[in-house]
């Protein structure tokens, strides 16, 4: 184009967003390309708007993450203003989303890499308050890149005075409606009505845009700003889009992120990341299936309680059985007992087992004070001590004694 602002000469036009127009320029002195976001106007007769700008750039450029686009600077050249930002190429997931669905194995790894960019921001205090997929750009490598992080609370003015007008996107430089419809679909209920926000309003957008990417449909859509606000603030997504195959602890995750009570919703982006983590590595993730807000979880985990000692009962009846096998194998028949002396005897442990050809019956007691394995034959014979398990105050086991011939009674 052969125009220039300050040292960077404009190469090209990328687009106008809601922040201002949006250019491919050359930084002559470092020899890289760079986008520059030339403000409105309205910026250049608002010392106090411009003067926030400023001081939230410089917070923003010391954000160094993978998985957030950077700011490189602030260039003010004859009464014109621009962020000088980093250059991503690639699409936008807007684009992406607009060719229709993204399938699930495809869409975890981009949510994953956006939780991990929410998750480094919000650590340092950094909220985005515009998260919506066209402020998302995946590289043709794969990599995912947020844009124009923290920059919606320089433009809204006061935080604690969030209206509709002074949207980053809703305000008076946004003047296309499909524009203004993009930002409203993705605000938080306490963003729409104008209270103060925090990390977990960008919680909130990255679950509308999780759900856009598993279904192709807005989670909050209407005809009018009017409609989606009242979505937003009243409504509920339509859980049937997700896809069949969509693993239960995303769909908890969703249900989460969605949650109209801000202290209901999920409180971390990190607990985002390591449930997609969980669900991506195949293992189980016992914190996401716990988000669906069903007992079906809390039941197993209740069930898994109950059975585990009962199953270590049984592992030292098996053991007994098997000493059982090896130690009557051949053994003399004597004086006969009956199965209940057995099950009666004092401190039993465990059910008595039975010896694979069913001749002997072993059975764990603690009748000595001591767990002793006990041994006899079916037919008859004595009860055997064949192994005592010595437990010391240190918590070592004692070597076990010899056998010892015990009375049924």
């Amino acid at each position: 184009m052969g125009s220039k602002l300050g040292q960077y000469e404009i190469c090209g036009d990328l687009g106008t967003g809601g922040m201002g127009e949006v250019y491919r320029a050359r930084d002559p002195r470092l020899g890289r390309e760079v986008a520059l976001k030339v403000l409105p106007e309205a910026f250049a007769v608002d010392a106090q708007r411009l003067g926030r700008l400023e001081r939230e750039a410089k917070v923003l450029a010391s954000l160094n993450h993978p998985n957030i686009g950077s700011i490189y600077g602030f260039e003010d050249s004859s009464g014109v203003h621009a962020l000088v930002m980093e250059l991503v190429e690639g699409s936008t997931l807007e684009e992406r989303i607009a060719q229709g669905k993204i399938p699930v194995d495809e869409a975890l790894p981009i949510a994953k890499q956006i939780a991990e960019g929410l998750e480094y921001a919000h650590e340092r205090g950094v909220v985005h308050r515009d998260l919506k997929p066209a402020n998302v750009k995946i590289t043709p490598d794969g990599a995912v890149k947020i844009l124009d992080f923290g920059l919606a609370r320089a433009l809204e003015g006061d935080p604690a005075a969030v209206d509709i007008p002074t949207s980053p996107t809703l305000s008076r430089m946004a003047t296309q409606a499909g524009m203004i419809l993009g930002t409203a679909a993705y605000m938080s209920p306490e963003q729409a009505k104008g209270k103060t926000v925090d990390r977990r309003t960008d919680i909130w957008a990255f679950g509308g845009v999780l759900f856009e990417m598993l279904t192709g449909k807005k989670a909050f859509d209407g005809e009018t700003v009017t409609d989606v606000l009242a979505a937003v603030v009243r409504g509920e997504p339509d859980w049937s889009l997700l896809p069949s195959n969509t693993p239960a602890a995303i769909r908890g995750l969703l249900q989460r992120c969605l949650k109209k009570e801000v202290k209901q919703r999920l409180q971390a982006s990190g607990d985002a990341r390591i449930i997609i983590e969980e669900t991506i590595g195949g293992g189980p993730s016992l914190f996401g299936a716990g988000m669906e807000g069903s007992a079906q979880g809390a039941a197993e985990t209740t069930a898994l309680r109950r059975v585990l000692p009962w199953t270590t009962a049984l592992g030292f009846a098996i053991l007994a059985a098997v000493l059982a096998v090896a130690y009557f194998r051949g053994a003399p028949q004597q004086t006969s007992f009956h199965f209940s002396t057995v099950t009666n005897f004092a401190g039993i442990q465990a059910q008595p087992a039975l010896s694979a050809d069913g001749r002997s019956v072993a059975f764990v007691s603690n009748r000595d004070g001591q767990f002793n394995i006990y041994v006899g034959l079916i037919s008859g014979g004595r009860l055997v001590q064949v192994r005592t398990i010595q437990i010391s105050k240190c918590g070592r086991r004692g070597r076990p004694t010899e056998p010892q011939s015990h009375t049924g009674a």
